[in-house]
């Protein structure tokens, strides 16, 4: 087990001006654990490279913020990549994070 400590992108409605709300991803800072460390390449017909896949968990502690937006987790940032958040498990004080491919935010980089 290693320890984590990264932002996870939860995608809400915000006020920009009185009256005017957008969608947008937030970022809150966790901290926590990655209970499991699993890498794997899954090719793809259509691709030249692999895609990549994880199916890492990471456990954090939860918060008032975190519990309110549960349905709102999109991604979590760890080792420098946004990656999708494909399951949640409520374990309080705990929240587990079950991580999969890496997060398509639809920007070309």
């Amino acid at each position: 087990m290693s320890r984590f400590s990264g932002k996870i992108g939860f995608f809400e409605n915000v006020e920009v001006s009185p009256g005017i709300w957008e969608p947008k991803i937030v970022e809150k800072q966790y901290k926590g654990d990655v209970t499991v460390n699993n890498w794997r390449n899954m090719p793809v017909q259509d691709k030249v490279n692999s895609d990549l896949t994880i199916s890492n968990r990471v456990s954090i502690i939860s918060n008032p913020y975190s519990d309110s937006h549960l349905d709102c987790i999109k991604y979590v940032v760890w080792s420098g990549t946004k990656w999708e958040v494909t399951g949640i498990e409520v374990n309080r004080p705990r929240l587990i994070l079950t991580l999969g491919g890496v997060y398509n935010d639809g920007q070309e980089t």
